[in-house]
C-alpha cells in the first residue's frame, strides 16, 4: 500500500510564477460561482492522469481504498489518504502537493513513488486540479485561506 504524507515543511520545490493559471477559472463539480487557478478541461484531462498513476492507492475519485486511513498497517506504514477534500491534502499548498508527486512520500517516511519522471509538471497539476474537483466550496475557500495559491 502506498502512503502519501504531505509535509510542507519537508517538500520544497520551486514551481516559478507558471504554478497556476494566470486566470482563474469556475469549477464545474461546485454548486456555486465559485472560483478555482484551474480550468474545467484541466479537471477533465486530470481524470485520466489521476486514474492511470493515482486511482490504485487514492481510488478512483480521490476517495482513497481503505475505510480508514488514519490506522497504521501491519507494515509501520499509513495507508493513502483520500484526496477528495475528507483528509488532509487541502491543508497543503498547491506547491507541496505538487512537490509532493513529484518527489514521492519515500524522503518522508512514507512508500508513494516519485512521478518526476513519469509525470510533466502539467499532468501532475492537472491531476491535482481533478482531485480539488471534489472539494465543496467551503473545503476550496478554507485551503485558499490557508495559503493555498502561495508559492
Amino acid at each position: 500500500m502506498k502512503t502519501l504524507f504531505l509535509i510542507p515543511a519537508l517538500l520544497i520545490l520551486s514551481t516559478g510564477a507558471n504554478a497556476q493559471s494566470d486566470i482563474l477559472h469556475t469549477s464545474p463539480h461546485t454548486h456555486t460561482a465559485e472560483k478555482r487557478w484551474y480550468s474545467p478541461q484541466d479537471a477533465q484531462k486530470g481524470q485520466q492522469v489521476f486514474k492511470q498513476n493515482c486511482a490504485v492507492c487514492h481510488g478512483d475519485k480521490a476517495q482513497g481504498v481503505v475505510k480508514d486511513w488514519r490506522a497504521e498497517l501491519p507494515n509501520g506504514k499509513y495507508p493513502a489518504p483520500p484526496l477528495n477534500g475528507t483528509a488532509h491534502a487541502w491543508h497543503h499548498r498547491l506547491k507541496a502537493l505538487d512537490a509532493t508527486i513529484q518527489r514521492g512520500g519515500i524522503p518522508i517516511g512514507g512508500t508513494m513513488p516519485a512521478f518526476k519522471d513519469k509525470l510533466t509538471r502539467h499532468e501532475r497539476l492537472q491531476a491535482i486540479a481533478y482531485f480539488q474537483n471534489f472539494w465543496s466550496d467551503k473545503t476550496y475557500q478554507a485551503w485558499l485561506k490557508r495559503g493555498g495559491l502561495k508559492p
